[in-house]
């Protein structure tokens, strides 16, 4: 009779999920796959809206830590439902790179499941932002939470290319732990706790996610752009807010910077520590 074990799974054991999961993740159709990872991008922005929401006004009541600590907290929501509900994510897809790295996964395949990914998360956090800015959602607290969604956009695309960059590589750096601790779990409320704390601590530090920003930036751009009446009235200079300064200043440096943080500081050490050929 076989063994059974409710405790958590030992790093080792981790690895070997980790390497199987990406194995699988690269074999899959790529309709199903364009569709996790639409939902995946739907997700994280369900996130942001709560995180938007609960910053709102917040700033004249609590510390600027301790509004940070709830923003992340609230925004835990994405990650829960991307791996408890069944997702693909493209900065939690960097640990395929383990599977890649034992040769179970081709470079084709792996560049494969990226770019289906990607482009299937940004098309999930692009139809969230039309149907928040179609609900008018933003209009909320007297305009506090527009207000807020346009300064958390605004913030976003002044970074300088090695900033935005160092910014992603630290966020993956934590959201892949945060799915690598996951690997270890045995029950849905084990996931849920892995996730709360590494990805509060990259919300709460301000550092950079490519698919979070698929979100954030847009739905102030669709404000400034659509709503230029409820932009104006915020007097916020947004003169700086533009497709060109989020795709170059914002999302090209944090990509590269995610897929370094998450592929080099997290799948390759763990590799090397566990599936190198010499430990297995």
């Amino acid at each position: 009779m076989p063994e059974i074990r409710i405790d958590a799974l030992l790093p080792a054991e981790m690895a070997r999920r980790a390497e199987y999961i990406g194995e699988r993740k690269s074999e899959a159709p790529t309709l199903q796959t364009f569709a996790l990872a639409i939902l995946a991008g739907a997700f994280i922005a369900f996130g942001a809206v709560f995180a938007t929401t609960v910053a709102t006004g917040a700033s004249g009541i609590l510390t600027y830590g301790v509004t940070k600590l709830f923003m992340g907290l609230v925004f835990c929501l994405g990650l829960i439902l991307v791996v408890v509900g069944g997702a693909e994510l493209f900065t939690g897809n960097n640990l395929i790179v383990m599977a890649w790295a034992s040769g179970k996964v081709t470079t084709k395949g792996l560049l494969r499941n990226w770019g289906i990914v990607y482009v299937g998360n940004f098309v999930g956090s692009l139809v969230t932002v039309g149907l928040v800015f179609a609900s008018k959602q933003y209009t909320s607290a007297s305009g506090g939470v527009g207000t807020t969604v346009l300064s958390i956009a605004n913030g976003k695309v002044v970074f300088g290319f090695w900033q935005a960059l160092s910014l992603g590589i630290l966020c993956n750096i934590l959201v892949c732990l945060a799915v690598w601790l996951t690997f270890s779990a045995r029950s849905t409320a084990d996931k849920i706790a892995a996730i709360i704390f590494p990805i509060t601590a990259f919300v709460a530090a301000g550092f950079e996610h490519s698919v979070a920003n698929m979100y954030f930036v847009p739905i102030g751009l669709a404000i400034k752009d659509f709503d230029p009446a409820f932009a104006a009235s915020t007097g916020l200079d947004l003169s700086r807010l533009t497709w060109g300064a989020f795709l170059l200043n914002n999302l090209l440096p944090v990509t590269i910077g995610n897929i370094i943080g998450g592929s080099v500081f997290v799948a390759a050490i763990y590799w090397m520590i566990f599936l190198r050929p010499s430990k297995r």
